[in-house]
């Protein structure tokens, strides 16, 4: 048995990855030659200054902000994350057979994955992590 036509046929299923690759790649290099060719090169102290949505910057951008901010936008990227896990949790279950083993122990995997985010928020809603006083 030879294995270069098995060879080459796993290769071709990579092609359309491949593809994808070298476009993005010739994209990035066209834009970034693209703006160096043809963009303006005027310099100066008011050229190089910060820009800030039109507004002239004030202070300086080492700033603190509260650890409040940073754990709300913690837990709003957690439960993006535990949506997004369900997607195609809810695509396969579909597709099972009911009340099959298969399918109890489907549930059951995201029934655990589902409680465990509750009893975390809970603790975290318990220790005051979400006061803002």
């Amino acid at each position: 048995m030879n294995p270069a036509p098995l060879l080459l046929a796993e290769l071709t299923s990579y092609l359309p990855v491949a593809l994808i690759i070298v476009m993005a790649v010739i994209f990035g290099i066209v834009n970034l030659t693209g703006t160096h060719l043809l963009g303006p090169k005027k310099h100066g102290d008011r050229k190089e200054q910060t820009y800030e949505s039109g507004m002239a910057p004030i202070g300086t951008a080492r700033k603190r902000f509260n650890i409040r901010f940073y754990i709300l936008a913690m837990t709003f990227l957690v439960f993006d994350v535990e949506i997004i896990f369900l997607y195609p949790w809810a695509v396969d279950f579909t597709q099972m057979e009911p009340m099959s083993s298969d399918a109890t122990l489907f549930f059951g995997r995201i029934l655990f994955f589902i409680l465990t985010s509750i009893v975390a928020y809970v603790y975290a809603w318990k220790k005051g992590v979400f006061r803002w006083d």
